[in-house]
């Protein structure tokens, strides 16, 4: 129970001004899995100095994965989307300049 005097009404969520409420980069980039093969690979040529069969079997990983199917692509994120259409039931009416 509040004091005695003391006002009962919830005061409002205030948000700072902001001109855009927004989520910085919603959708990461999955980072290439070939890129750590691919690695290997070169590293393996600069110490065996481009000898082909040192270096066949990290060569047959880096081609298997560079020919296998790429993964579907996920669905862009929306959350950005979706606070700039709530974005003014949130912080109210504003005041014309």
């Amino acid at each position: 129970m509040p004091a005695k005097g003391a006002p009962t009404k919830l005061q409002p969520m205030r948000l700072p001004p902001l001109h855009k409420l927004r989520v910085r980069r919603p959708n990461q980039a999955d980072a290439n899995p070939c890129v750590s093969i691919m690695s290997s690979v070169l590293s393996c040529w600069a110490s065996a100095g481009f000898n082909v069969a040192g270096c066949q079997a990290v060569e047959a990983q880096l081609r298997a994965c560079m020919d296998a199917p790429k993964p579907k692509t996920q669905k862009k994120n929306t959350i950005n989307y979706h606070l700039s259409r709530m974005y003014p039931n949130i912080v109210g009416p504003r005041k014309r300049k």
